[in-house]
């Protein structure tokens, strides 16, 4: 549920202005209506009428997304939260999403743990082996709100030297067919668009900051295979595993401004690819 006090600035406002500068559009504000969602002081308002200082608003927007079971014995670090979101800093081996409704091995089971009765909203998912920041979103406005509104950057290491300092991959991607995961270049398949900059050339691999200008299913890691570049430990798209036995692939940077608050976390490189590294300089 979402609350707002009027301040003395709005007072007079009529009901529906207020709530489209919160954010709310217009097809959202019909559904919460028809739900019975929307109250002033507790009791039913018009979208036409005035609200006056210290009106509290009240919001519980109708929800068909499920929300999942809860699973306590997860440990996934929290970098950020607040009445809005919840930002988590995901290890390797967990996915996102539970894989079937079987499981609940899955962030969105600590989740659940951690907010019960609060459905699942994650704005962007990383692969089960790809580490990093996972935003959450506790309510669907916010849902709305920063639905192409989060910036991130990755960083990753990859094989092979690379001619260019920094480039962009412009390569449609398609699912391949028999295949539930796996993902190829093809001109049939959808627009996608991945910006990349070499932070350090080793011998036979390279360390690389990207963002992304899309957000497809195993998109850094297809782009880069493409490349003649494949991410070190990525086995599924050509990498070599005897360095690093996952895809050396990290969300280490997210921003975003909602309501006029900028917000901006980072996580650390994990040990892994910092030992990777590391072993890389030394050659």
């Amino acid at each position: 549920m979402k609350r707002y006090l009027i301040t003395k600035e709005e007072d007079g406002m009529a009901l529906r202005e207020y709530l489209l500068q919160q954010g709310y559009s217009k097809t959202m504000l019909i559904k919460i209506k028809q739900a019975g969602g929307l109250t002033v002081n507790g009791t039913f308002h018009r979208n036409i009428d005035p609200v006056h200082e210290n009106d509290l608003i009240e919001i519980d927007f109708p929800d068909k997304v499920p929300v999942l079971t809860g699973n306590g014995n997860l440990r996934i670090p929290i970098v950020y939260e607040d009445e809005d979101v919840v930002i988590f800093d995901k290890p390797d081996d967990i996915l996102v999403h539970p894989a079937t409704r079987e499981f609940d091995d899955a962030l969105g089971n600590f989740f659940a743990y951690r907010y019960p009765d609060t459905p699942f909203r994650p704005l962007g998912r990383l692969d089960r082996h790809t580490t990093g920041l996972c935003l959450i979103a506790k309510n669907k406005l916010t849902a709305v709100q920063l639905a192409h509104g989060v910036e991130k950057e990755y960083l990753a290491l990859a094989e092979g030297v690379f001619p260019e300092k920094a480039g962009v991959v412009e390569a449609p991607l398609l699912r391949v067919a028999g295949s539930t995961i796996m993902r190829k270049v093809d001109a049939t398949g959808q627009p996608s668009v991945t910006h990349y900059r070499v932070v350090e050339q080793y011998q036979d691999h390279a360390f690389l900051r990207l963002k992304l200008e899309t957000g497809r299913t195993h998109q850094i890691r297809v782009h880069m295979a493409h490349l003649g570049h494949p991410l070190a430990g990525d086995s599924l798209y050509g990498g070599k595993t005897d360095r690093i036995s996952r895809q050396a692939l990290h969300c280490a940077r997210l921003w975003y401004t909602l309501n006029g608050r900028a917000v901006e976390v980072s996580s650390s490189l994990p040990e892994d690819m910092q030992n990777l590294m590391k072993a890389l300089k030394e050659e």
